[in-house]
């Protein structure tokens, strides 16, 4: 008797595949069985199909954004159902009796139940709505954006904003900048209004309540965003040898989408320059801790850059990386963004012919206190309403979700 023998790497990829279909196929059946039922109820998804409130979030690490909107409508007793992309998103182990957090399945499964979803009003911090695979769903009723940064809302990638109904900013310039965009390509005005910053708000309140630090030796951290205009970008490893020849301790913490975007990029580096006693790469979730114990931040134009001096009120380094705005928003706009134009105001500039001194650089920032005098003016211009955002986003939620269903009601009185 001959036996099919199966390899246990084949098996268990056919066995991910079997997995893969079978959940698809349920998927599919529970959807198919929905839209039976909206049409024997007259083809029509009714308000009781829809969710009142959604949030969606395509990464873990913007819980520190949406936790204290959570908390505010559990405060208030109102249901809101949080769909996360990450499976250890910190949400699902937090027990809400109002706040439903669900795992809605990574990248295109996520994006897949949000094309179906049916809730009154949704609210993201993802951009690209309707633009790559996360389509407005038909049930949707109203879409709001909320940013995860102090910066330039034109620094998302082409279009990030467009199909999105609402915009709530912490800063009159944002709001500025999105009705430009708005006027030369012709777009419906969206809903704006300052709400102020969820992160800011809660890592002040963190910042205020931690122990005082230990001693610890001189630390730099080196922070970038992503994409050809980023300091690795630019610079690749030559940044991270020079920061090592200053005898200080060194965090590299890469942006996250690096590691999806820029994969051979990292791979490299953290081979070149792997872990060591003075050396740690850091790849938490939460960078609190990590913003906390560092000295001094080596950044380009990545919004880590105002988290670090406007929250922990420390010393910046930004890179001079001849940054392009071709993918960019901002491409749309000829005004210099307000992010170049503040950095030099509260911090120094690096250029690629300083890398060599880069130790005098970094000595004479941690002893110059001259920038500090721009900060709170930078903080005025990009944080409205400091210490209320969670409360004014649940306020807007609930206030949008009341016009839409008193619209609805008005539309049948006369129908």
């Amino acid at each position: 008797m001959t036996f099919l023998y199966i390899d246990p790497g084949t098996g268990s990829m056919l066995f991910t595949v079997l997995i893969g279909i079978l959940g698809a196929g349920g998927y599919l059946a529970r959807e198919a069985f929905s839209k039976l039922r909206i049409r024997l109820s007259g083809g029509k998804v009714t308000q009781k199909d829809r969710l009142p409130f959604a949030i969606f979030t395509d990464s873990k690490r913007y819980w520190n954004l949406f936790e204290s909107i959570c908390d505010e409508f559990e405060r208030r007793g109102e249901k809101i159902t949080y769909l996360t992309a990450s499976p250890d998103d910190p949400a699902l182990n937090k027990a809400y009796t109002y706040v439903d957090c669900q795992f809605a399945g990574e990248g295109n499964k996520a994006f897949g139940k949000l094309n179906y979803l049916k809730a009154d009003v949704l609210l993201s911090t993802t951009p690209g709505l309707d633009v790559y695979q996360w389509k407005r769903s038909k049930d949707v009723r109203w879409y709001v954006h909320v940013p995860h940064a102090a910066s330039d809302i034109v620094l998302y990638r082409m279009y990030g904003l467009d199909y999105y109904d609402a915009v709530l900013l912490s800063g009159q310039y944002q709001i500025d900048q999105l009705r430009r965009l708005e006027q030369l390509r012709k777009l419906p005005a969206k809903e704006m209004e300052l709400v102020g910053l969820p992160i800011f708000d809660g890592m002040l309140r963190r910042l205020e309540q931690a122990e005082p630090l230990p001693p610890h030796p001189t630390t730099v951290l080196l922070a970038p965003s992503w994409g050809k205009s980023s300091i690795f970008g630019r610079y690749g490893g030559r940044v991270i040898e020079a920061l090592l020849s200053t005898g200080y301790h060194i965090i590299v913490r890469p942006h996250p989408q690096s590691f999806t975007s820029e994969k051979e990029l990292m791979e490299g580096l953290m081979r070149d320059y792997p872990d060591s006693e003075q050396l740690e790469w850091n790849r938490d979730n939460d960078n609190f801790e990590v913003l906390r114990r560092s000295d001094l931040l080596i950044s380009d134009f990545s919004g880590v850059i105002f988290d670090f001096a406007l929250i922990f009120q420390k010393p910046i380094i930004y890179a001079d990386t001849q940054f392009d705005k071709a993918p960019y928003d901002a491409c749309w706009l000829d005004e210099e963004l307000w992010t170049f134009t503040t950095l030099p105001k509260i911090g120094r500039q690096l250029t690629e012919d300083m890398l060599g001194d880069i130790k005098d650089v970094v000595d004479a920032v941690l002893t110059d206190q001259s920038y500090r005098h721009a900060l709170a003016a930078a903080r005025e211009e990009t944080w409205a309403h400091q210490g209320e955002a969670a409360r004014r986003i649940t306020d807007y939620m609930i206030n949008k979700r009341a016009a839409l269903l008193q619209a609805d009601a008005a539309e049948q009185e006369q129908a």
